[in-house]
């Protein structure tokens, strides 16, 4: 069908369907956002009374906007924030959007970019203006959009210019970027002289222990002596392939002071393993080369026996190999056989499955990185399954935890993507009737078991492989299953099945439980734009007395005071 929907058709009017579905792509886009603000004015009402609540009208509305377009709970408030500003702030805009001449990229961008606009009179203007000059801006890169509304903004309202840069550089120290591969992540910031010094010194210490022969270059040298400061092991190994090396000793496995849990199936731990042990293998065939390059030739009776050259080629991995199994895994040995594979392809090659390993935060950790985690020492443990009884407390215990965190790795609300390792376990029906069991619990982020909790209308239905039905208080029905089925299908998540369970009876005291806000949603939003215009207009001082600096005395006095009044501010 999608291929056949345009068959045949000139490049003309394929240009023609092309433009006119974008136009009817933004037209839809703007019909959702009225749809969305007609519905926070309806739903989200500001009183005394539910404005200190953590799961206020605000989060109310974003759970059930975020179930229906599968998103989470911030990106539906995002979606919120778009409506309410197209809506209230910018209705020419808005105009342009129901038409179908902005696109909703560019509207999102407009939006986010003038949420420190506080002035009615400068809404109006921008409003005007943006109606006219957004049309074009869609041609425009992502930085060159930015440029155009931060200009526009800066004749207006210097103050409300997001002024990124200052706020990036005020950071102190940063672990990850957005462009990081999955081996490698970014760390960067500043420390104390003393702290560096320190830091530098350890370095040296651990590099000490390695010899010459150690195959990482200088810099990977280093890499790795960060990664032994960070995980508190007293030495780095060297990989010199050398077995009288005396740094050659392997770190201890679980040396590590923090602990974090990498799921990763049978396939990926083995692939790990024999990934380590070619490498260790080719480090000491090429040791066991240069010497018999630089020993001088032997007389015939001393020639090496085969056994000597057995010993010089040996594999320490595999004559002492890891633990093998299942390293924190999900996943079943039999998904591990190579008859569970793809089989042989037309080429004769055997493709083999290399597994998949997780680290927190549901971030696929490459093969390579697997293998020299456990070359430092992580320990290799097979998941905890449950059996069919239920625990007899409300609290499950760690290995009941661990198992539930692995089968969801996600909130289970519809749309929330919020790692399991950040979310409550909760109980499908309250205990204690309903049992401590992984039938009956799953992973909810904070917000979304907030509202499971005390908002009216929700309803859960949890079935023994972890999927689980909602009913929304609007009567849409919504399916969520595991994540781990994403990423290792091959499980089988089913437990056991429960007996009918009844539900609670009606708390009255329900909502006088509702944890409370220190101040008001509101009252945060309004005291962040204050303090962001507020460190925009210190930030500009400081640029205009840097350039006044150059200039006579009486000349920057002057206009120091044109701005300010009749004294200075201080710096």
């Amino acid at each position: 069908m999608f291929d056949r929907l345009f068959a045949g058709a000139e490049e003309s009017a394929l240009i023609a369907a092309i433009e006119q579905c974008a136009r009817e792509e933004a037209q839809a886009g703007a019909h959702k956002s009225a749809a969305i603000a007609q519905l926070v004015s309806s739903t989200v009402s500001w009183d005394d009374e539910h404005d200190d609540w953590v799961y206020d009208c605000w989060a109310q509305t974003a759970s059930e906007l975020g179930a229906v377009l599968s998103l989470g709970q911030r990106r539906a408030s995002g979606q919120m924030r778009i409506a309410i500003a197209l809506r209230d702030r910018l209705p020419r805009l808005a105009e342009r959007y129901l038409q179908g001449r902005v696109s909703a990229q560019v509207v999102s961008k407009i939006c986010w970019r003038t949420r420190l606009v506080v002035d009615s009179q400068v809404w109006a203007l921008l409003d005007g203006e943006l109606a006219t000059q957004a049309q074009r801006w869609g041609s425009l890169s992502e930085e060159a959009l930015v440029g155009a509304i931060d200009a526009l903004i800066e004749r207006y309202d210097p103050d409300a210019v997001i002024r990124a840069k200052e706020v990036i550089a005020g950071r102190d120290f940063h672990i990850g970027a957005h462009e990081d591969p999955d081996e490698l992540v970014l760390v960067w910031g500043q420390v104390l002289g003393c702290d560096a010094v320190v830091l530098a010194a350890r370095i040296a210490e651990l590099l000490k222990n390695l010899c010459e022969d150690d195959p990482r270059d200088m810099g990977e040298r280093r890499s790795c002596a960060v990664g032994a400061i960070i995980q508190r092991q007293d030495h780095l190994p060297c990989r010199c392939g050398k077995p009288a090396c005396p740094g050659a000793a392997p770190a201890a496995p679980g040396s590590a002071s923090v602990v974090i849990s990498v799921l990763a199936d049978p396939a990926a731990v083995a692939a790990a393993q024999q990934l380590i042990a070619a490498e260790d293998r080719e480090q000491q065939q090429k040791h066991a080369q240069n010497q018999a390059k630089t020993e001088p030739a032997p007389e015939a009776e001393a020639e090496p026996t085969p056994e000597r050259d057995a010993e010089s080629a040996g594999d320490p991995v595999e004559s002492e190999p890891l633990p093998m199994g299942e390293d924190e895994s999900p996943a079943p040995a039999p998904d591990a056989e190579p008859a569970a594979g793809p089989g042989v392809a037309n080429s004769g090659r055997c493709l083999r499955d290399s597994g998949v390993a997780l680290l927190p935060g549901v971030t696929i950790l490459p093969i390579v990185a697997l293998a020299e985690a456990i070359r430092a020492g992580a320990a290799i443990k097979t998941l905890w399954l449950p059996g069919p009884d239920p625990e007899p407390h409300y609290r499950p215990s760690t290995k009941l935890a661990a198992f539930v965190r692995a089968r969801d790795l996600f909130c289970r609300y519809p749309g929330c993507d919020v790692p399991a390792e950040h979310c409550d376990i909760d109980h499908v029906v309250p205990y204690p009737y309903g049992p401590t069991h992984p039938s009956n619990l799953n992973c909810k982020c904070r917000t979304h078991h907030l509202g499971k909790t005390f908002a009216e209308g929700w309803q859960e239905q949890q079935l023994p492989d972890g999927t689980v039905l909602w009913t929304t208080p609007a009567g849409q029905r919504c399916t969520t299953v595991p994540g781990s089925w994403l990423f290792f299908p091959g499980w089988d998540t089913t437990t056991a099945e429960l007996p009918p369970m009844a539900q609670p009876p009606p708390d009255p005291d329900r909502l006088a439980k509702m944890p409370k806000r220190r101040r008001t949603r509101a009252a945060e939003e309004a005291a962040r734009i204050k303090a962001e215009r507020e460190h925009n207009a210190l930030q500009r001082a400081l640029e205009r007395k840097q350039a006044l600096g150059q200039q006579p005395r009486s000349v920057a006095a002057q206009r120091i005071r044109q701005d300010y009044g009749a004294e200075p501010p201080p710096f």
